[in-house]
């Protein structure tokens, strides 16, 4: 039976592009792995208290980050076969072509290049169905795990915060697995990091 684990994320941040990398290469290369990519909105996570949720706001308030995740979604919930790949090219066109993910026309790229039906896509990122997803998977990720941020893994009721200094290596990822169950251990930072 493969090992069942969830990993949020958020296009914009540079250490969830380095995790899901990592992770996208695991089930590529037969990891026995079941992964649940669950989006976790930084927008959302930087709304002041008592301010309405980015969920329940009009498109043009909604944070620059809202968008590429009902992007995200529709692939995932809707075009399973091609979420791989949407996934790690809009990842890409964010950190490695300096692409702005608040913009249409920019995701809409993304699914073609990766055999999307752009127009399909963007119309089950509108339809409401991914917006209500973001609204409960952020929610459940927060009430339940106490999830603060990409990437956090999770596995049973275990969620740990992570940050890969470099991208897309499974050693890292396998690395990580093997101490995610370790609760006794809460926090390892390094006050630098040799470079």
């Amino acid at each position: 039976m493969p090992r069942s684990v969830a990993v949020t994320f958020d296009y914009r941040c540079p250490f969830a592009r380095n995790a899901h990398e990592a992770v996208v290469s695991a089930i590529r290369q037969g990891a026995d792995l079941d992964v649940r990519f669950v989006p976790f909105s930084l927008d959302q996570a930087h709304v002041e208290e008592g301010a309405p949720p980015v969920w329940e706001r009009e498109p043009s308030e909604w944070g620059t980050g809202v968008l590429a995740l009902l992007y995200g979604i529709a692939v995932r919930d809707t075009f399973p076969d091609h979420f791989l790949d949407f996934h790690v090219e809009t990842f890409a066109a964010r950190h490695d072509h300096g692409e702005k993910l608040g913009h249409e026309d920019v995701l809409r790229a993304v699914a073609a290049k990766v055999g999307l039906d752009a127009d399909a896509v963007g119309a089950e990122a509108h339809s409401g169905r991914p917006l209500k997803t973001l609204a409960a998977e952020h929610v459940e990720a927060v009430d339940r795990w106490a999830v603060f941020g990409v990437p956090t893994f999770i596995e049973g009721e275990e969620a740990v915060f992570v940050r890969f200094m470099e991208r897309n290596r499974v050693d890292d990822l396998e690395r990580m697995l093997e101490l995610l169950s370790w609760n006794r251990f809460n926090e390892f930072k390094r006050t630098r990091i040799p470079r």
